[in-house]
């Protein structure tokens, strides 16, 4: 920058000339530089002023538009975000055959807190216990004090429970939406069923994924978008299913049983219209697993499925069946009752003196064990089991229950004769309930394996021919006497033709072997209508007592055929069936000449 000098020789000389002080033209000169100075200092600080006015305008403009926008939206929680994929919490509903819900999704919230930011944590501790008793108030106030910058409270809050939690007032406590799992029936159907719980979650959202039932077995299908959230049918029917656990349950405390299952089966589809197992849970508050005692003693122990057990004089009747189907009886042969029955050390011994011979068809009303052994050594330990083996008892039931691939029948290691003769009347092979369902199935329908399944089917089954026509129907016939003449007479239901086997089988011993002299497990197969039958119902009970006497009796036929009975009762209405007079059998007539 050039400046003008202070002393300029040529107005120095020029003053001097003319008789001026020069030394006032150095005063001016000074007065004009400072002036120069001032106003650029001055254009300085006002430019500066300018862009620190225009700066606070922007910012108190900004401030004043969030402002509006937060006065005129919805108040909403902070919620903490993390990177990574989202979760999908979408799951398709479950329902009966009849479209009912089983189970569904509720939209719920979760509670979680993040401690440094709380203002009063001893309160909020206090607080929280109040609304969730079953939470502590030192474990909350030691994880609020301590390191910790976040912390489930709890997965599933109620409406009610989350209001009680805002009014507490602190921003350290804030929620997360939550979708969870919702049985509205409780208990209903819940071993079928078996419930969920939440796999990856974070404070956005949960993945519900099934750990039990057909929850898990369609786990996949049922979180399969590409499903379009379309629900999963089964074959159950809600109405049936509640008529049966109230009787069932009833029948199991009157009877002082440990516990007691039913299968109700459509012998012509294989379709489970009911399927109780007690005692029973809660899905929407799942117990944990046991981790100690016996696991039968659980309520999550599926006894239908999970459950194997000798099912006693119940198996009676595929040994006469067979005998039938391979021609080597009819139901009027006669067979050596007279007893003991041995072989080498053992014997095999009746519940009563039955006389020195029955025909087939008595060996089977009166529930002989030794007409039913003394069949089994004519057929033979092979033909017995490939027998056994057409009819499903040497594999798990295919059944769509997680639970139910794991229920392997006991076999015994080596099938002798001795194991033939007692596998005939039901001792020496132990399996479940539902294995038992699907063997009377084949003898109701005439002869062919169904496979039973817990999803709904429009069409019957076509399966393998396992006996003739003529050998099932005079399996069925025995069946009705049986319940007509036999041991099940209190299974009679007027109008539905109730035909059925009862069985009594000592239950082994957990420990040491043998079996308990006063503990049985107590059993009724059976089907309805005997003529014409639509569907098979099986009843056990476990260790049942029935009191109302003298002494005590545990026999099916004090036992579990009654609770059968009260059943089919009340179901069959239910199933549409109506009361109808049995078709009686026409008289043998002999036409001759006159």
């Amino acid at each position: 920058m050039i400046r003008t000098p202070l002393r300029p020789l040529a107005r120095i000389l020029w003053a001097r000339d003319t008789g001026e002080n020069p030394d006032a033209i150095e005063r001016e000169n000074i007065r004009l530089r400072h002036e120069e100075m001032r106003d650029k200092a001055r254009n300085r600080a006002e430019g500066r002023l300018l862009v620190l006015s225009i700066a606070f305008l922007a910012g108190f403009l900004t401030v004043g538009a969030r402002m509006g926008a937060l006065a005129f939206s919805e108040a909403q929680e902070p919620r903490a975000s993390a990177a990574g994929s989202q979760i999908a919490a979408q799951r398709a509903d479950i329902v009966d055959r009849k479209g009912r819900i089983l189970a569904t999704n509720l939209e719920t919230h979760s509670l979680y807190a993040q401690p440094h930011q709380m203002i009063d944590k001893e309160r909020v501790a206090q607080e929280l216990v109040s609304i969730f008793p079953d939470l502590k108030e030192e474990r909350l106030i030691k994880d609020f004090t301590g390191k910790r910058k976040f912390l489930w409270i709890k997965k599933k809050i109620s409406p009610e429970q989350k209001q009680a939690v805002h009014d507490i007032g602190d921003p350290g406590l804030l929620f997360g939406p939550r979708e969870m799992r919702l049985y509205p029936n409780g208990k209903l159907a819940a071993h079928v069923l078996g419930g969920a719980s939440f796999g990856k979650e974070d404070v956005r959202a949960a993945e519900l994924i099934g750990v039990a039932g057909v929850e898990k077995y369609f786990d996949e299908a049922l979180r399969d978008p590409a499903n379009g959230g379309r629900a999963l049918t089964l074959s159950l029917d809600l109405t049936v299913q509640a008529a049966s656990e109230r009787v069932l349950y009833g029948g199991m405390k009157l009877l002082n049983a440990k516990g007691a299952t039913s299968v109700l089966m459509d012998v012509h589809t294989g379709e489970i219209i009911s399927l109780v197992s007690l005692p029973d849970f809660d899905p929407n508050a799942r117990p944990r697993p046991p981790t100690e005692g016996n696991p039968s003693d659980s309520p999550l122990f599926n006894r239908a499925v999970q459950g194997l057990y000798e099912l006693g004089s119940t198996f009676k009747i595929f040994t006469a069946a067979q005998a039938m189907d391979i021609g080597i009886a009819n139901p009027s042969t006669m067979v050596k009752t007279a007893g003991p029955l041995k072989w080498g050390k053992f014997k095999i011994r009746d519940f009563r003196n039955y006389g020195s011979e029955l025909s087939l068809t008595k060996v089977i009303v009166k529930s002989s064990n030794i007409g039913t052994a003394r069949m089994a050594q004519v057929i033979g330990g092979e033909r017995q089991q490939d027998f056994l083996r057409d009819l499903g008892f040497f594999d798990p039931t295919p059944l769509e229950v997680v639970e139910a691939k794991g229920a392997q029948p006991l076999l015994p290691k080596k099938w002798s004769e001795l194991s033939a003769m007692t596998i005939s009347y039901g001792h020496g092979l132990s399996s479940s309930p539902l294995h038992l369902a699907a063997g009377y199935a084949a003898i109701a329908n005439g002869g062919k394996r169904v496979v039973p399944t817990i999803l709904r089917r429009d069409a019957p089954q076509d399966g393998a021919r396992i006996m003739s026509e003529a050998s099932a129907q005079a399996a069925r016939v025995m069946l009705r006497k049986v319940v007509t003449e036999g041991t099940a007479s209190f299974g009679e239901v007027p109008g539905y033709a109730v035909g059925g086997k009862t069985g009594t089988a000592d239950k082994p011993k957990e420990r040491g072997g043998g079996y308990y002299e006063d503990k049985v497990i107590a059993t009724f197969a059976s089907m309805f209508p005997a003529h014409d039958p639509k569907y098979v119902l099986i009843v056990t009970l476990d260790e049942p007592v029935e009191t109302s006497g003298p002494e005590p009796r545990r026999t099916a036929g004090w036992t579990a055929v009654p609770v059968a009975a009260e059943m089919i009762g009340r179901i069959a209405p239910l199933l549409g069936m109506r009361p109808e007079v049995e078709p009686g059998q026409l008289a043998g007539i002999t036409l001759t000449s006159n």
